[in-house]
């Protein structure tokens, strides 16, 4: 089945590594969600296509503390650069926990934080959160361990053609640059963000989210990414996205 997840993977096998600073994924998660619920559902695709709503990317939150929202689909303003929040029509919010598991927690109050801002906003808007769960035993954490420590066209010419390509050699070059997470991380966390509020259709009284999506990934930033369909925390991948 080809999901938003598709792009995802495609998008990072293009960078070469997963930026898990800059979650540079958002926008292919976004955009492929977006995509899909024009093509799947026609009320909302005739009111994007007339202009009746728009979508923005990295708008600025009302939960403010310098926090963006991924994706905001709403009717827009009169100069049609801004949207009206109190208009809302759909809100993507993506996350990811894979080179250190530890930051469960972290990400798991940022989404928690927001539904209740955003549900003050619009409560009948349809709200998603998406999170990658990493699923390796190991992690190359390119971005901070490895990219910043040498010139910037070293990097480009000698270590950013093997990256996700199945270079085993890097975790010898690189050891001090590896994050490692335990056995049972995975688990944890995606428990963790089970325990975020879903509600069921049209209970636009309750401060939770509509969709939660859990997002069992392969990523090491050395073996070439995918989604780990095959997993052990028994998320059905294909069958939540639809």
């Amino acid at each position: 089945m080809s999901t938003a997840y598709t792009d995802l993977i495609r998008n990072m096998q293009e960078r070469g590594f997963h930026n898990h600073r800059l979650e540079g994924h958002s926008e292919a998660v976004s955009r492929g969600i977006l995509n899909d619920l024009c093509h799947t559902c026609e009320p909302f695709a005739d009111d994007f296509a007339d202009g009746r709503i728009r979508e923005w990317l990295d708008f600025p939150s009302p939960a403010g503390r310098s926090r963006k929202l991924d994706l905001v689909v709403a009717e827009p303003r009169g100069d049609k650069k801004m949207p009206y929040l109190s208009c809302l029509r759909l809100c993507v919010e993506n996350k990811s926990v894979i080179t250190a598991h530890r930051n469960r927690t972290n990400r798991y109050d940022d989404l928690s934080d927001l539904v209740g801002v955003l549900h003050r906003n619009r409560p009948d808007a349809v709200l998603v959160a998406t999170v990658l769960v990493g699923m390796c035993d190991k992690v190359l954490n390119v971005p901070d361990r490895v990219k910043p420590f040498m010139p910037a066209a070293e990097f480009e010419e000698r270590v950013a053609p093997r990256l996700s390509s199945g270079d085993q050699s890097l975790w010898d070059e690189f050891p001090y640059a590896i994050s490692k997470n335990s056995a049972s991380d995975p688990a944890k966390t995606a428990a963790k963000f089970r325990d975020l509020p879903v509600r069921p259709p049209g209970r636009t009284d309750l401060v939770a989210y509509d969709y939660v999506l859990l997002i069992p990934v392969d990523i090491d930033n050395v073996n070439p990414p995918r989604i780990a369909r095959d997993n052990p925390v028994g998320i059905d991948v294909d069958a939540e996205y639809k």
